[in-house]
């Protein structure tokens, strides 16, 4: 499955974002914890929304967390957010 198209299909969809980039960050976490061999299991993403812009940052994550939905959520071990 490719959890960066999900993704930023989903953010788009969601927030409809003046930027927005996903990058599978999966390979810089081999031999940690929660890396797969051959899956994707780490995400950055960078987004500038509108919509975040009255949001604190938890506020922000949170709803990112909730439009992936548990989905994409229990299948991934970590995602960085970074808001421009």
């Amino acid at each position: 499955m490719n959890y960066v198209t999900i993704i930023d299909k989903t953010l788009r969809k969601t927030f409809e974002p003046a930027f927005l980039e996903v990058v599978d960050e999966s390979e810089l976490h081999r031999g940690h914890v929660g890396f797969k061999d051959g899956t994707q299991t780490h995400f950055k993403i960078v987004i500038r929304a509108k919509i975040f812009e009255k949001m604190s940052k938890v506020s922000r994550e949170r709803a990112i967390h909730k439009a992936l939905g548990s989905g994409v959520m229990k299948n991934i071990h970590a995602i960085s957010i970074k808001f421009q």
